[in-house]
This record gives C-alpha cells, structure tokens and sequence, in this order.
C-alpha cells in the first residue's frame, strides 16, 4: 500500500495568459484523484511583460542581454503564484508542484529557461516546494520535453482507456504521447508543431483580443493559398526536424503580414492544422498499432476550427475523441500532471524516459525545498 500525498500543481503554460492551479490527491505511482482545479489569469501587465520579453529572446546570449527584465519578472510571477497558494489555502503538508513560466526553450542548446524563484516561493508561502523539473533530463542528454506522458500513461490505465491510445495536447506547442501498452520503456512522446502560439500571436498582435475565441475569426476569413502553399513549402524543409522539443521561437507569422485580422488567422489555423495532421499520420501510420483513439487536451481543443481542419488532413484512421469525454476536464491536465510529477520527485521515482525526452536513461527530475 502506498502512502497518498495531497499536491498543489501549478503551470503556465506558453500561452502566458495565466495560471492553472489543480489539487490532487496521488500516491506518485498508479493512482490519483482530482481535488479541486481554478485557473487565475494574469493581470494585464506580467500578461504583456512576457509576451514582451519572449519576442527579444531568440538565442541563448539573450538570456544575458535581458537579465534585468527577467529577473523582475520572474519575482512578479513568482509573488503571483504565491498569492494563489494562499487564496486556496492549502494545508501545511501540502506539496507544491512549481512550473514556472517558459521563457526560453531550445532543444539543440541544452537549455530550458522557466520563470519562477522556488526559493522565492518557499520564503512567502513556508510550503514545501518542487520546481526546476527540465533540468536534470537536460543533464542527463534528453531535451527536457514533454514532461507529461508519464501521467498520460496513468490517465489512461486509470480511466480504462482501451489501447491503442494517442494524447494530443494542443496548447502554445502541440505535443503526442503515444501509447501501446502499459510498459514505460515503450511509451512514446514529442512535440508535433506549433499548437495555438502562431494563432494567439497573429491575434494579440492585430487586435485587442488574447486568441481566437472558439475560432471565429478563422471562421470568418479566408485562406490565402499561395501564402498556405509557401508556408508549408518552408516548413517541410526546415532544419529542426530532429527535435523531440519545440519552443514558440521556433515559428514566427511574418509570412502572414500584409493580411486582414481574419484572413491571417484563417491561414495560420489552416497552416497549424496541416502540420498536425501530417506528423499525426507520419507518426501513427509508421506505428505497428493500428486503429488509435487520439484524445484532445488543452485550449487549442475548444477552436472549433482548427480542429475541423485537423481532421482534414489527417491520412490515417484514428477515433477522435474530447478527452472531457472521461469525465476528466481538459484545461488541467497539465497543472494535475506537475502535482503528479512533484510527488514522484518527493519518492524519487523518474519523471522522463528514453522514449519520451531522448535521455540516456530514465531520469528523476525536479528540486525539492523543504519548508
């Protein structure tokens, strides 16, 4: 019988609108349950800040050159995640799972760059803190994502999910974890492409709005087909083919200046969800699986069309499914997913694996600061 431990999750995901917040109660190992989950919006300026700071940092030496802004902002994020823990007023033996905010994320560097002070964090809110979880994968010769196929893998073993299974999380990137069977060693993940960031970004920077609600400006637009048929032309013959890990950076939407509001988000939804649909059937029709269930989390879930439009160009036959359709909300995964993988650090059990991250061996991740 294992001990089960109550865990606060807390993530940020690279849509940087906010923070997700999920009380589980877990034993780190084969079991969990879904307390309580509240999401907190940033206020509009730390909102601003980091979309700010991560259109300056494009390589590694800009980690340096802003070192002053980032710093300052991460004590603000970091007093904002504090600020949460006391509104939800968890118990002192309560573990605290800390993401932080992404930053700066570059596979071929060797580099993963959160905002988020644990020590910081410990100090105003005297709870036990697990932050840091990229950076002994990065040590160890993974690429410091995905970080959740782990919990993926106990989603589906819990909830009875028949195998073969494929999990897309479509947040600012799109990332798979594909599952065949219950043995970790075989679990499989990456990230796919972009997910919402080429989308949101087009919109905060052309109107007023934070994204694409339910895609209505896709909605209302129109492709542009040459500007498609180039994008995807550029695309295909990019460098970073190899990576398990994608950063925001990695994509940029210059290619789409010069459109309307709605006809560029038209084009940047249809763009998204032809490179999804396409590292889909590439990945699944390569598998010796056939016939999976890909269950959908994350925002980009609710854009209704991108989503068609995934649908669209997806070559192989896949049941595709809301994974809200278990009775599991999918706005949290990922916040349940760090309190599941804070307790693992607490039982030093390892978090990523071969398969899933490109490390050497299975590895533990995370910082524990004890209060």
């Amino acid at each position: 019988m294992h001990k089960k431990w109550i865990c606060l999750g807390l993530m940020s995901g690279t849509s940087g609108d906010g923070v997700d917040s999920s009380i589980i109660e877990t034993n780190g190992v084969d079991h969990y349950v879904s307390i309580k989950d509240k999401y907190f919006e940033y206020d509009t300026d730390i909102y601003k800040d980091i979309h700010s700071l991560k259109e300056k940092i494009h390589r590694i030496e800009h980690l340096k050159t802003f070192s002053e802004e980032i710093s300052n902002l991460e004590r603000r994020i970091t007093i904002f995640h504090a600020e949460i823990i006391k509104e939800l007023n968890i118990s002192d033996e309560t573990i605290v799972g800390f993401h932080g905010q992404t930053i700066y994320h570059n596979s071929k560097e060797k580099i993963s760059k959160q905002l988020g002070n644990g020590n910081l964090l410990n100090q105003l809110t005297k709870k036990n803190i697990v932050f840091n979880f990229r950076a002994n994968d990065i040590l160890n010769g993974g690429e410091g994502a995905p970080l959740t196929p782990i919990f993926h893998q106990l989603i589906t073993k819990q909830n009875k999910i028949k195998l073969p299974v494929c999990f897309l999380n479509i947040g600012g990137i799109s990332n798979i974890t594909i599952i065949d069977n219950n043995d970790f060693s075989e679990m499989t993940s990456r990230d796919i492409g972009p997910g919402n960031c080429l989308i949101d970004s087009w919109v905060r920077n052309n109107s007023n709005k934070k994204f694409d609600l339910d895609g209505q400006l896709a909605m209302s637009g129109t492709k542009n087909e040459i500007i498609f048929e180039q994008a995807q032309e550029l695309y295909i013959n990019r460098n970073n083919k190899k990576k398990l890990s994608l950063d925001t950076n990695d994509f940029d939407i210059s290619f789409v200046r010069g459109l309307s509001l709605q006809d560029g988000t038209s084009t940047l939804t249809d763009f998204t969800a032809s490179i999804i649909g396409e590292e889909l059937s590439l990945l699944l029709n390569n598998s010796k699986e056939k016939n999976y269930t890909l269950l959908l989390c994350g925002g980009g879930r609710k854009n209704k069309v991108l989503i068609k439009k995934i649908k669209e160009h997806i070559s192989t036959n896949i049941n595709l499914k809301l994974i809200d359709n278990y009775n599991i909300n999918g706005d949290f995964i990922e916040s349940q997913a760090f309190a599941f993988l804070a307790i693992r650090k607490v039982l030093n059990l390892p978090i990523t694996f071969p398969n899933t991250t490109g490390c050497r061996q299975p590895c533990l991740g995370g910082e524990l600061i004890k209060n």
